[in-house]
């Protein structure tokens, strides 16, 4: 049996979605009016499915023969500014997790995020010993590293699932996130824009030395994800603080063009000013190094973008 918290959501759903067409008995936790109300979750198998607030007294109940936690649930919205809010569902919430992973003596598998690394200035190396000096830009990003920082704490005084594995994803796209509205990726957004009126728009760049449609993040396929939690549940990693992406930096203009190719639709982009809020906390580029998750053994085999936005946007246009 395998508990995934955050079951609802983008990555979790997914994840449900492939351990229960192998036969992996799975319970999923998450709001419960979640579960129902998203097209993307048709015909996805949740197993038996429990409130967030009531997993510790479930797990106290039931007892049940438990393979390991993959606790993707979380207040995903970068855009979030109370702390309060924050501090209980991404921290405290994380942390009860772990306690009971550890007396349990459970395996865990964790999502941090590439928002730790901030503007990118001290790059995105996923070396432990750079974490205390990460500066994440926002209040989400603060509270995925102050777990990450406590996680490491914890280990340093022995208090520590047997195994355990924070993920630190990158951007993430893929079918199933389109309840994310304005956080799901570019690609569903350039999905829905071109097939309204033809174009997509792109904020301009506002440094110098990188031109319009040039900034480049890492974009990850969410079935690469999903891949490599399976094997991580299958295999767990002894301990560690891993970053998850593609490995390889991808322009906006790349990402957008895919989709174009993907719709076979000529291409028109236009390019607005990025709004003030937003340009103040902007990454120009983001690059995961894979090199620890690789010599472990995970993550092998990533999808190229092109191929991740095909294989996708089919998707879409079949639902």
């Amino acid at each position: 049996m395998v508990i995934v918290t955050g079951a609802a959501g983008f990555i979790g759903s997914r994840l449900v979605q492939s351990l229960s067409t192998t036969g992996d008995r799975v319970v999923s936790v998450d709001d419960l009016t979640a579960f129902d109300s998203r097209p993307e979750h048709a015909g996805i198998e949740f197993g038996e499915r429990v409130a967030p607030d009531a997993l510790a007294g479930w797990l106290e109940q039931a007892a049940p023969p438990i393979a390991a936690i993959v606790h993707l649930g979380a207040c995903t919205d970068t855009r979030e500014t109370d702390r309060t809010y924050l501090t209980r569902v991404n921290l405290q919430y994380s942390q009860q997790l772990w306690r009971y992973a550890s007396v349990a003596g459970l395996p865990l598998i964790y999502a941090s995020s590439a928002a730790t690394y901030g503007d990118g200035s001290l790059g995105y190396d996923d070396d432990e010993s750079l974490i205390p000096s990460l500066k994440p830009l926002n209040a989400y990003g603060d509270s995925k590293q102050q777990f990450d920082e406590w996680a490491l704490a914890q280990e340093h005084a022995g208090v520590h699932p047997p195994y355990w594995c924070g993920l630190k994803f990158f951007n993430v796209y893929g079918f199933g996130e389109r309840h994310k509205g304005p956080m799901a990726s570019v690609v569903l957004h350039a999905f829905d824009q071109i097939r309204a009126t033809g174009r997509m728009r792109l904020f301009k760049s506002h440094r110098p030395d990188i031109a319009d449609g040039h900034q480049a993040r890492d974009f990850v396929f969410v079935d690469d994800v999903v891949e490599v939690i399976r094997a991580l549940v299958t295999r767990p990693a002894s301990r560690g603080i891993f970053n998850l992406g593609s490995g390889r930096a991808r322009t906006f203009l790349d990402l957008t063009r895919a989709v174009f190719a993907a719709l076979d639709a000529p291409e028109q982009i236009e390019f607005i000013d990025t709004p003030a809020d937003v340009r103040r906390h902007y990454q120009y580029f983001t690059e995961a190094t894979m090199g620890r998750l690789q010599s472990a053994g995970y993550a092998q085999h990533l999808t190229e973008l092109e191929d991740g936005v095909r294989r996708y946007v089919g998707q879409l246009e079949r639902t």
